[in-house]
Parts: C-alpha cells; sequence; structure tokens
C-alpha cells in the first residue's frame, strides 16, 4: 500500500466512524452506562417462614431459574409475582402488593397464594413457578424459597 491509499483508507474510515456506519466500543459502553443509570423500585418486606422465623429483606426480589439444558440454565429476577388464575398467568407487580399468605401444597407442587392489595383487595392464586424471594438482610443476602414461606409483608 502506498501513502495514499493508507490516507484515502484512513480518512474513509474516519467518515464512516463519524456517520455511525460503524458502531464503537464506546458507544456501547455509553448505551451501558445509560441503561444501568435507570433506577428500578426497591422493595422492602417481612418474610415468615414454616418455622416462625421473621426476615427482614431489602431490595426482595421474585428469583427463579428456566432450564434450557442439563448443564445450562437461565435466571430470572423478577419484582413481580407470577401467579395462576384458571389457565391464566398473572403477573401482580409489587408495587400493588400489600402481603401474601402462602400456604404450601406438597409433592414439589408451587404453593397456594392468597395476595392482599394495597387498596383492600384479595385474590387466591396458586405460584405459577416454584421460585424464591431473594434480598439483603442485616447478615447478608438471603434466599427464601416459596414453598417454606408463611408470609411475606411488604413494607
Amino acid at each position: 500500500m502506498n501513502r495514499k491509499t493508507i490516507v484515502s483508507t484512513a480518512t474513509m474510515m474516519y467518515l464512516a466512524l463519524g456517520l455511525g456506519l460503524f458502531p464503537l466500543q464506546g458507544n456501547s459502553v455509553l448505551a451501558e452506562t445509560k441503561l444501568d443509570n435507570k433506577t428500578e423500585k426497591v422493595f422492602h418486606a417481612v418474610a415468615i417462614d414454616s418455622k416462625g422465623v421473621e426476615t427482614d429483606i431489602k431490595n426482595v426480589i421474585f428469583y427463579w431459574e428456566e432450564k434450557i439444558s442439563e448443564t445450562a440454565f437461565v435466571p430470572h429476577e423478577m419484582r413481580e409475582v407470577p401467579v395462576k388464575r384458571g389457565t391464566a398467568t398473572v403477573k401482580i407487580k409489587f408495587d400493588g402488593i400489600k402481603n401474601i399468605d402462602l400456604k404450601p401444597s406438597g409433592n414439589g407442587v408451587p404453593p397456594h397464594v392468597t395476595i392482599t392489595l394495597h387498596d383492600g383487595k384479595t385474590g387466591e392464586f396458586m405460584l405459577a413457578i416454584a421460585g424464591s424471594f431473594k434480598g439483603q438482610s442485616d447478615f447478608g443476602e438471603v434466599e427464601l424459597p416459596a414453598g417454606e414461606l408463611k408470609k411475606l409483608a411488604f413494607k
């Protein structure tokens, strides 16, 4: 390559990058930073397990793992509770929930739940996914399987 070819190639690359025809590594980092700055509401709850032990949990999420193969899974962290109402799956957002009463079903079947909303409405459902509630306690990260809880009260 001669000097003219190098200069014209460099000029074309500069113009292409300037016009956004080729994405830069820096642009993708900028996009991730903008997404990371998105603030999500943090939920605080008190959980009572089947043994009567009370646990104060901050930054509560509903967690479950989707099995892809024998050695691979996809983790899901949600700020809503997926429940079954007949054949429909309803995702009830933590924003509207006052408390959740859980009744174990046994034999690996997800528990039955009674959800009370802030406006006083209640509904009886079956948990759609056998997941757990995760968050931070004063002593570290805590994971409480839904099947082993009696109550979860949001603050």
